[in-house]
């Protein structure tokens, strides 16, 4: 109970240091609470689950970003943000309880040692995975580990009999935030973005001058799916689109002063055509980035509203390795627009349903079906044309969601992950001949066609996993499902996520606008001017 009277007296401290103008009866009131149960109470109590419970009932009043973080979430936090981890260098999806190597990592510890996609690891070092419904989280805690460690696996491998041992030795994988970038055409450049992580900008600055030796004159920047990430490496994105001294973003809360982040004048592409792709899961530094490019007059924003996450969170390490993470401050765009959504204190169950609530208003599928008060009014900086606040950034031009090729037939068969096995069975009986015919990923985008067997196949191992077969909803998704299915080729025999991305493009409206948008001068210059 100590503890539990500790940890709290640590909240009250930081509580009264963060929000000074409480009342000192209501922290009086809390502290007699605890000491109260701390004295009083008929039975023994779990100090750590008591203390853990309280902070989260605290937090949960508070606003939907404010939370508390036990130990293993604080490092699967960090982990992705920071740009690598310690481990063997795959990533893996597991289907029918097995675990599937999708990807080797370019010269990780699995590479170096002979591990491809479409491997299924059986054993990891005595335990057995397969088959036994383990979890995501304890098969990677078996496959991660320090630097230099060693992990022994078995794998079972098409046209082998007998599992394959492999002796591994951990080491540091990197994670990157850019999932694709290749040029459209002859002029313009697409980058992806999945995540601002402490890498982004390197990452970008490196594919930046990739794309600008091939000819790159405009670019595609997609942020769709984009959740989000470090404050820093959005602006330094946004830094290499703006011109000297125009401000980024600015923070500012009750108990925070204003703090403003400025371009430095030293970008790599404050001219030239650009679009941003966004969508309704954009959010937080995808949001800054777009804002801001939208007030400056810099970009054509494509896609739908944006998330609405612009609220602020500072952590606060806990003293046993824990973490709350307190929103302190709200983000604005440079023409004061906060991008933060609405939200009623502690009914986070209508914020997390928002974006099932605009779908249902039919704000998914019709720009006409969004409406904002004129109080949420604001103009853009350069050429005066009215954008809102409110919540998400309002795109320039907008893309309704495409649910045409996607039918309940293929959901059921991708949901039983029956596409993945059927492509990774194929690339493993046909790796040597599809290098052999498309040596080169270009050749094997242009050229490349799913042959009839395959769907068969696929058509026998949905009917055998009881997902019924249904002419008009297989027509509808038919050519959906063979891009898919070519994608996830192209990524286990080139060994490349960037190549997955690029075929799935194919169908990525979003983008066919943005250079519809981009190959139409007077188009471009129009929406620029909201006219």
């Amino acid at each position: 109970m100590k503890k539990l009277f500790v940890l709290v007296a640590f909240l009250l401290s930081v509580t009264t240091m963060i929000q000074a103008q409480t009342p000192s009866q209501a922290m009086r009131k809390l502290e007699m609470v605890v000491y109260v149960i701390n004295n009083m109470y008929v039975d023994d109590i779990d100090d750590n689950k008591l203390t853990e419970d309280a902070i989260i009932a605290l937090l949960d009043k508070l606003d939907p970003h404010s939370n508390y973080m036990n130990k293993e979430e604080v490092k699967e936090l960090n982990e992705p943000l920071q740009g690598n981890f310690d481990g063997i260098g795959i990533q893996f999806n597991m289907l029918t309880d097995t675990l599937y190597v999708a990807q080797v990592i370019a010269g990780g510890p699995s590479q170096k040692v002979g591990l491809l996609p479409g491997d299924r690891i059986i054993q990891v070092n005595d335990t057995l995975i397969a088959g036994v419904k383990m979890k995501n989280s304890d098969i990677m805690k078996r496959l991660r580990g320090p630097k230099g460690t060693v992990v022994n696996i078995k794998v079972l491998r098409s046209g082998s009999p007998d599992l394959i041992p492999f002796k591994i030795v951990r080491g540091k994988i990197p994670i990157y935030s850019i999932d694709a970038y290749y040029m459209v055409d002859k002029e313009t450049g697409y980058v992806n973005i999945s995540r601002f992580a402490s890498t982004t900008h390197d990452e970008f600055m490196q594919a930046f001058t990739d794309l600008k030796s091939k000819g790159m004159k405009n670019l595609v920047l997609d942020l769709q799916g984009n959740g989000g990430g470090y404050l820093t490496a959005a602006i330094q994105l946004a830094d290499e689109f703006l011109d000297n001294k125009k401000l980024i973003v600015y923070t500012e809360g009750t108990h925070q002063k204003r703090e403003d982040a400025l371009a430095d004048g030293k970008g790599v592409f404050e001219t030239g055509k650009l679009v941003v792709l966004i969508d309704e899961t954009s959010a937080s530094a995808s949001e800054i980035v777009s804002g801001a490019l939208q007030d400056w007059d810099r970009a054509v924003i494509v896609g739908r509203r944006s998330f609405g996450k612009g609220l602020v969170q500072r952590p606060i390490p806990l003293p046993d390795g824990t973490m709350i993470r307190l929103t302190t401050a709200r983000y604005y765009t440079p023409s004061g627009r906060s991008i933060q959504k609405p939200y009623q204190n502690g009914d986070i169950d209508s914020y997390n349903n928002d974006l099932v609530e605009r779908y249902n208003h039919g704000e998914m599928v019709s720009a006409d079906s969004i409406h904002f008060p004129d109080s949420l009014k604001y103009n853009t900086l350069i050429n005066k044309r009215v954008v809102y606040g409110g919540g998400g950034i309002m795109p320039d031009y907008f893309i309704p969601v495409d649910t045409t090729n996607y039918s309940k037939w293929y959901r059921n068969v991708n949901a039983k992950g029956i596409p993945y096995r059927l492509t990774m069975n194929y690339v493993d009986k046909n790796r040597a001949s599809l290098k052999s015919e498309y040596r080169k990923f270009d050749t094997f985008y242009t050229q490349y066609e799913i042959p009839e067997s395959l769907i068969d196949e696929l058509k026998k191992m949905a009917e055998s996993d009881s997902v019924k077969f249904n002419q008009e909803e297989y027509d509808r998704s038919e050519e959906f499902m063979k891009l898919h299915l070519k994608a996830l080729i192209a990524q286990a025999v080139y060994e490349k996520s960037l190549y997955y991305t690029q075929v799935m493009n194919d169908q990525n409206k979003s983008l066919k606008k943005a250079m519809d948008i981009i190959n139409d001068p007077k188009l471009y210059e129009r929406l620029l001017r909201g006219k």
